[in-house]
């Protein structure tokens, strides 16, 4: 039963990272400002098209994915430390610090769109879930949920003074990511420029935000493995069709509603309440394969790609950075939406081609082998186990914590 659960978990993570790259192929064509200031790049014949279905069938619905599983697996790891007798708050703490370095390193020295920090200042948050009963896990998702998606209500617009700034802003990102060296892009990401010129409170106003934005897909991937949910696909195979056939409409109307109803002002509303909807509705549709019986080869592929999802995660962000920063090849703002929705698959399809061949001879990615040795302090990247005694007092311990 393990070795199916670990097996449906790491294929749903697989498949997120193909969503998750299309999505980020707009921001590292066109950096995270340009994104949605595309007239200031060469556009192709079916590209406005593209943008269109990448809006409202992926982005915004491939991350959460990866939050859902983020707090799924922190249940799971829970579990088998106390299993082991480990500090289960000690061995969290300690990894999450180490996601928010990692996180820092990359956003730094890599590329602006990094979630790694985002993830360890969440999970850090998130550990005051760990014992909580899956109902008031549930309630607290739920509630988060609907209170955040009103954020997106009134789609307040753009001063002309705003818009004027962000224009100039992404000329001269054009600029300095199609032609500069890598120290100019480095000085250039890091040189905390506001296009919206917003004041220090209302920064810290999104700081204290963003942890309960993101916290609902966080609990219910909680709520799942609480519920030991992913366990036994042919059991469970009536729950995966009912939420599937239900969630995945349901977010693809709402994401809808800013391009069927663009002046409605529950287009915020709508298109952040169905990102997440649409997210879930994918993880049930995509773990129905398993029950289903699909060629297990075909599904072992994203298991592969999930099993070293740090690593391909970074990785998708050096590729795509040499292809369109300008001490790489320099297509930046070049190629489109379109080709660049192609370029996300054939990059996606290397690296299932890639994962299959490293795990023939390693077990574990470099990055998640890391990720163990900061998390257990043992260069075999493994918790040590204990007697039932000290397994007992620990979480006992833990629970009083």
């Amino acid at each position: 039963m393990m070795k199916q659960r670990l097996g449906i978990i790491d294929g749903i993570r697989g498949f997120s990272l193909i969503g998750i790259l299309m999505a980020n192929m707009l921001i590292f064509q066109y950096g995270i400002w340009g994104m949605d200031e595309l007239e200031h790049f060469k556009l192709f014949a079916g590209d406005e098209a593209a943008n269109i279905w990448l809006k409202i069938f992926v982005e915004g619905s491939f991350m959460p994915i990866f939050m859902f599983l983020f707090g799924y697996s922190m249940i799971k790891m829970k579990e088998k430390l106390e299993e082991n007798g480990g500090k289960v708050k000690r061995h969290f703490a300690r990894r999450f610090f180490l996601l928010i370095g990692l996180g820092l390193l990359h956003s730094t020295f890599v590329w602006e769109g990094d979630i790694l920090f985002s993830y360890g200042c969440l999970g850090l948050i998130m550990m005051i879930f760990l014992n909580r009963k899956p109902k008031t896990i549930f309630i607290w998702a739920v509630t988060l949920l609907i209170l955040t998606s009103f954020i997106g209500f009134g789609n307040m617009m753009e001063t002309p003074e705003e818009a004027e700034r962000i224009d100039s802003y992404v000329q001269k990102a054009n600029l300095i990511y199609a032609d500069g060296s890598y120290s100019d892009i480095k000085d250039f990401r890091n040189s905390g420029e506001d296009p919206l010129g917003l004041p220090p409170a209302a920064y810290l106003f999104i700081i204290l935000l963003t942890p309960f934005m993101l916290c609902p897909l966080f609990l219910f991937g909680m709520y799942a493995a609480k519920m030991h949910w992913f366990t036994q696909p042919n059991e469970e195979r009536k729950r995966y069709v009912r939420l599937a056939s239900i969630l995945i409409p349901i977010g693809l109307l709402l994401k809808s509603i800013p391009y069927l109803m663009p002046n409605s002002i529950w287009a915020g509303v709508a298109e952040i309440l169905g990102a997440p909807l649409l997210a879930i509705g994918y993880i049930f549709a995509f773990a129905l394969l398993y029950a289903k019986g699909v060629n297990p080869v075909f599904l072992k592929l994203f298991e592969n790609v999930g099993r070293l999802s740090m690593t391909n995660y970074l990785l998708q962000s050096i590729i795509c950075t040499t292809i369109f920063y300008g001490y790489g090849i320099g297509l930046f703002g070049q190629i489109g939406v379109l080709n660049g929705i192609l370029l996300a698959i054939s990059i996606y399809g290397l690296q299932v081609i890639s994962s299959h061949f490293y795990l023939k001879v390693w077990k574990v990615g470099p990055f998640e082998k890391l990720m163990r040795i900061g998390t257990y302090l043992k260069w075999s990247g493994n918790s040590k186990k204990k007697t039932g005694t000290a397994v007992a007092a620990n979480v006992q311990v833990e629970k009083q914590a």
